[in-house]
């Protein structure tokens, strides 16, 4: 998703967030169109609907690892996104010149690497245009530093870039293994090129194993990086096939298992094609999601034309902005309402504050007090807080049902199709181990 980490902290500490900005809003049409009417929507084949049936919902994805507390998409964002327990940790994709696949957001390097310093006449250069050792000299920690001196530490200085091999071993309680200057031990061909990273198991992991949700960027830069997608899933053992050749993954009661699950991936893209050959690559169907952020003044016909779109190229769920930023919301009352008659999963992003989630999942949209997950307008929520969204799911949505108003979203059709891999209660947070976002950074080394 496209966020800018100085937009967002503002967002963070503000005191409160204008209810016209989010969520429950009256309704107001001006555009002809009443919220009575309904547009036809298309059916879902019966493979997605079994997909859907067992994505989880309720469930926290961790955007980038986080944008907040460590530098975006690196080892230290997705050690802590998983020792926090996120549900998912999300990465983007890109490639590098020789092939490397890489979890990076930005197509160029200046934003969040010294690359200025360390190359200063292709500091403008495309991801593609290096080499992965190339890119290994640079630093994607002090930027961030810089940017964020209330979140800096000193263990961030020097942090290298990550492949999506890397993200998946950090999900299975895995770290990079380095050498005594904190250099990545890599593995080389009988030519001496980069095959692969050496990996050991991670001493502070904490045991939680969330699954991966993975954006592919930029298609039209990398042809064929779904194909490269499915070739790295299958090798790791995150994608098969059949689904019982599925790679077990060790999980321990009560901690995060969505990797041990056939929900252990989902796929997302803002891109139609790439909607599409996802579709095409992905033969056994797997969660995948459909991103948007330009719906705020579509009609109900153009909105019903979106989601068909989504559903006839195997979509499972939408994904619509929340208002955040310089981002008006796609997710209006009546859209809500007409994502859940489609069927398909509401996965939107990004949440930061109480004040959203309390928008968005229902409380501020029950003026009677009644409950119901119809009031709920998200199965998924991306945020770069997954401490604040777990804390949220665990204590404030646990006391309104404790008053009787249950928001949470039914879980019951995941627990029949994945029996005994989910948690019996709906709030997939309600049990978790709770640690400050400061106090894990701590218990993985990262020092200030």
């Amino acid at each position: 998703m496209k966020t800018n980490s100085r937009i967002l902290q503002n967002v963070i500490f503000a005191s409160a967030i204008s209810l016209g900005m989010v969520g429950c809003t009256d309704d107001v049409r001006t555009d002809g169109f009443t919220n009575s009417d309904l547009p036809e929507i298309h059916e879902l084949s019966q493979a997605q609907k079994d997909v859907i049936a067992y994505t989880p919902k309720n469930a926290i994805i961790a955007h980038r690892g986080t944008e907040f507390w460590a530098p975006e998409e690196s080892e230290a964002a997705m050690r802590w996104a998983r020792n926090i327990g996120a549900d998912y940790i999300e990465c983007d994709l890109q490639r590098t010149k020789d092939g490397v696949t890489l979890a990076l957001h930005d197509e160029s390097l200046s934003r969040t690497t010294n690359i200025e310093v360390i190359y200063p006449n292709r500091w403008q250069d495309y991801v593609s245009a290096f080499t992965f050792e190339e890119l290994l000299k640079l630093d994607i920690g002090s930027w961030f530093n810089e940017a964020n001196p209330e979140q800096a530490r000193a263990s961030f200085v020097g942090l290298d870039v990550l492949t999506l091999e890397d993200v998946i071993a950090i999900a299975e309680g895995k770290r990079i293994k380095r050498d005594a200057n904190g250099k990545r031990i890599i593995i080389r061909d009988s030519e001496g090129k980069y095959i692969g990273t050496e990996y050991e198991p991670d001493p502070f992991d904490n045991g939680n194993r969330p699954g991966v949700y993975i954006e592919t960027k930029a298609p039209y830069m990398f042809a064929g990086m779904e194909e490269t997608l499915r070739t790295i899933l299958e090798k790791t053992g995150w994608y098969a096939e059949n689904i019982d050749d599925l790679k077990v993954i060790p999980t321990e009661p009560g901690k995060v298992g969505i990797a041990n699950t056939p929900a252990r991936v989902i796929l997302q893209t803002f891109d139609l094609s790439a909607l599409k050959n996802f579709d095409r690559v992905f033969t056994r169907k797997i969660p995948t999601l459909y991103l948007t952020m330009d719906l705020i003044n579509s009609s109900p016909i153009t909105y019903a034309e979106r989601l068909n779109y989504a559903i006839d190229n195997g979509a499972t769920a939408i994904g619509p902005n929340i208002a955040v930023g310089s981002y008006p919301a796609s997710i209006l009352p009546w859209q809500a309402a007409m994502a859940r008659r489609s069927g398909l999963d509401v996965h939107a992003w990004t949440f930061n504050t109480n004040q959203e989630y309390l928008a968005y999942t229902g409380p501020l949209c029950d003026p009677e007090k009644k409950g119901g997950a119809d009031k709920n307008s998200v199965d998924m929520t991306f945020t770069n807080h997954a401490d604040v969204a777990i804390e949220y799911y665990r204590t404030t949505l646990e006391e309104y049902a404790a008053k009787g108003q249950v928001y949470f979203k039914s879980n019951e059709s995941v627990r029949k199709a994945c029996p005994g891999k989910y948690p019996d209660y709906d709030n997939l947070q309600k049990n978790k181990p709770f640690m400050t976002a400061q106090e894990v950074l701590d218990h993985l080394g990262y020092y200030k």
